[in-house]
């Protein structure tokens, strides 16, 4: 099953759990103020630890490398359309936020998925 490239615009090397290596595919959106940083899951070609999984951790290499603020950035994980007839590989984009411990999920309308991609 592979991710189309239209949801993202590289593949992101990442230090997964217990540093086992691990890729996902990388989106930053500059909305002027805000930069959006999209995460997406690439199944079958990602090696090592999910994006879920991976959590803060990723989200905190991924702005580092690419020199952008994580307290200020729009964090979302993106579950791709992979055309497969399972529902829990349908397109989905999650807001994540990074609280105390553990971060917290919402998942993202269409209409909210269109106004941030454009």
């Amino acid at each position: 099953m592979k991710v189309p490239e239209k949801y993202y615009d590289e593949i992101f090397e990442f230090k997964g759990a217990w540093d086992v290596p691990s890729k996902c595919g990388l989106k930053i959106i500059d909305k002027g103020e805000r930069k959006v940083v999209i995460v997406t899951e690439l199944y079958q070609d990602n090696p090592g630890t999910s994006v879920t999984r991976a959590g803060r951790s990723l989200a905190e290499q991924a702005c580092a490398a690419k020199g952008v603020d994580l307290a200020s950035a729009l964090y979302l994980e993106c579950n791709p359309d992979t055309r497969s007839k399972l529902s829990f590989y349908d397109e989905e984009y999650f807001e994540v936020t990074f609280g105390g411990g553990t971060p917290s999920y919402r998942l993202l309308s269409p209409g909210e998925v269109k106004e941030l991609l454009s």
